[in-house]
């Protein structure tokens, strides 16, 4: 939902944010790689207890994945692997994020808030996984209810806020719900196209990025 209402938008923030970007050629894949790295470094922050700790450090590294994709673009630098890097480090990161909140309150005996929190991360990761599926074999699949930049902005404030177990369940409600849509959606794409090209065999087709 925020990527797609101000996705035009952001390159022309990022470049009035961080201008020393824009002055000599970045490796954008670098920014990638560190932006993943600080946010591993958040979910063993997140896992520890420490969560604003971890909400800073989300953001750190939340920032570097949106600043990477611009200066790939203002450069002209782009690549397949650059996308496909970008996409998968940002599921790695979904995934260890939400592991170390389940971790945590597992450890602290709240079984439902970890609970709430693996369903989060289950939900995550299929938010992902229909648009990727369904981009592969021609069925656009646009926005939802609570896509990787609601996820993140949720974490964030709740580790700063100190009101984590409300957002972790609006984050796995949230994303359940975008999980139905897209279900939905696809099934509705697929009988635009005959279901011609649902089953298992459609070779060569690319994989989307996801999100």
């Amino acid at each position: 939902m925020i990527k797609e209402k101000y996705g035009p938008k952001l390159d022309q923030w990022i470049k009035a944010l961080f201008p020393i970007l824009f002055k000599s050629p970045v490796d954008p894949n670098l920014l990638t790689i560190v932006g993943a790295g600080v946010c591993v470094a958040a979910a063993v922050a997140f896992g520890m207890g420490h969560f604003i700790l971890g909400a800073v450090l989300l953001t750190l590294g939340g920032l570097c994945d949106l600043v990477d994709g611009v200066v790939a673009r203002h450069w002209e630098i782009s690549t397949a692997f650059g996308g496909f890097l970008d996409s998968t480090l940002d599921r790695l990161v979904d995934m260890a994020v939400l592991v170390a909140l389940v971790i945590h309150y597992a450890q602290s005996a709240d079984l439902t808030t970890a609970l709430v929190a693996s369903v989060g991360l289950i939900a995550s990761v299929l938010t992902s996984y229909t648009k990727a599926r369904a981009e592969a074999i021609d069925v656009p699949m646009a926005g939802g209810f609570i896509e990787r930049g609601e996820r993140v902005v949720l974490i964030v404030a709740g580790g700063v806020l100190g009101f984590m177990e409300p957002a972790l369940w609006i984050l796995a409600v949230g994303a359940t719900a975008t999980v139905i849509q897209r279900f939905d959606a696809a099934r509705k794409g697929f009988d635009r196209l005959g279901n011609s090209s649902s089953g298992p065999s459609a070779p060569g087709r690319p994989v989307a990025h996801g999100e």
